[in-house]
């Protein structure tokens, strides 16, 4: 395998950074994870266009274009040979002295990944998945703006744990308020009435790219509507369905929170809809914009 870093393609056993980097040190940089399907590399402008966004937000000066960073993406994944893959794309602040002031670091690292990823197992797709509501809440906005894609992930990750810890695979995480937020890496949907429901992002998540693409796409095209509003977990248990999205995830259903079953226990005719109709886009022709 091939990873690229700093416009270099090595070899992964050689593929290494500092330990001064400071994205090691303290979490600071930025990243996407995107996804190629047979060789299109899926909302790849998006995905870029919020890379930059997340960057001049954290005052990260990118050293690389974003044509050059396009390039780099579409060079990794060809030295792979891998037309379907999961693309992890991380500009680190990069290396300085100890101590937290970024602006003692010169340059940042820009490293792409082209690797394979399977987020849940395929039964959960065919089935639904079971979810808990994690006990630890999302960071408040006023604290860290989600629209930041930031190296630093503990607070999801150590909700992420509670749902390990429950034997599940995702949690649901709430903001301070006590509202549905999203979840440890994907974004949640409600299904009432024939249209979907899903928090805004000011609630306090990050406005995934997936979760656009079946707002501004995929609901649009099968005559859903689509609503942004806050709502509270009780909320999801007089919804007539429930799913996620998400870049790894896709779309996937829930069919049981925190060990209650969740309608009939199947995933719905709507979610089963939209898995369909993404996969079938992805599949064909996957929009690169």
């Amino acid at each position: 395998m091939k990873i690229w870093i700093d416009g270099a393609l090595v070899d992964k056993e050689h593929a290494t950074v500092s330990v001064y980097d400071h994205g090691i040190l303290y979490g600071d940089g930025v990243f996407e994870g995107i996804r190629a399907y047979s060789g299109r590399i899926f909302k790849l402008q998006t995905h870029l266009d919020r890379l930059l966004a997340s960057a001049k937000s954290i005052r990260l000066t990118m050293h690389y274009t974003e044509r050059e960073i396009e390039q780099a993406v579409r060079e990794t994944v060809a030295a792979n040979g891998s037309p379907d893959a999961y693309i992890r794309l991380v500009v680190t602040r990069g290396v300085g002295p100890l101590g937290l002031s970024p602006f003692t670091c010169p340059r940042p690292c820009t490293i792409v990944i082209a690797d394979r990823i399977q987020l849940y197992p395929k039964e959960l797709y065919e089935n639904g998945m079971p979810v808990i509501v994690a006990r630890r809440p999302r960071i408040p906005v006023e604290c860290l703006d989600p629209s930041v894609k930031s190296l630093n992930y503990l607070n999801n990750i150590l909700a992420k744990i509670e749902a390990i810890d429950a034997g599940v695979h995702e949690a649901i995480m709430l903001n301070t308020d006590g509202e549905v937020c999203e979840c440890t890496g994907d974004n949640i949907f409600l299904v009432m009435g024939g249209r979907l429901v899903t928090p805004p992002t000011n609630a306090g998540l990050l406005d995934g790219v997936t979760r656009r693409f079946v707002m501004d796409t995929l609901a649009p095209a099968l005559g859903i509507a689509v609503e942004e509003r806050r709502f509270r977990i009780e909320d999801l248990f007089t919804a007539d369905e429930v799913f996620l999205t998400g870049t790894a995830a896709e779309v996937i259903g829930v069919t049981r929170i925190d060990g209650e079953q969740f309608g009939d226990g199947a995933v719905g005719p709507i979610t089963l809809q939209l898995m369909a109709e993404f996969r079938r886009r992805v599949s064909k022709d996957a929009p690169e914009d």
